[in-house]
């Protein structure tokens, strides 16, 4: 049998795309959840804690902008593994979309501590 018609291969590049296609979700449901964030810390947590709103809208701002970057990188990610599977190639993430990530989390989720410490 053609290895090109072998149902075990065709199974297998399903497989593949669906899971490329998770991961673009996965992209998604991040962007929403630090959506999320944005509006909870810079439009709902000042009205609750009192005190200077700026601190929290700021964060608010920076979440909003994490998210957006979300949305695109993960849109740009998901086209370039497609391509990549087209011609049966492996697209890896890049090393600086890592590392940008995990530090604007970071930073993040630090002043976010550090604002609700601030008003404790």
């Amino acid at each position: 049998m053609d290895a090109v018609t072998d149902p075990a291969d065709v199974d297998a590049t399903r497989r593949t795309y669906l899971a490329a296609e998770r991961t673009w979700l996965a992209w998604w449901r991040s962007g929403i959840a630090t959506a999320t964030a944005a509006i909870a810390v810079g439009g709902v947590v000042p009205d609750l804690v009192g005190g200077s709103r700026a601190p929290y809208v700021v964060l608010g701002a920076g979440y909003a902008l994490l998210s957006i970057a979300m949305f695109i990188v993960g849109g740009r990610r998901q086209t370039a593994v497609e391509r990549a599977l087209g011609r049966g190639d492996y697209e890896g993430i890049p090393p600086q979309h890592v590392v940008g990530f995990t530090v604007a989390g970071a930073v993040l989720a630090i002043g976010t501590l550090v604002a609700i410490l601030a008003n404790a």
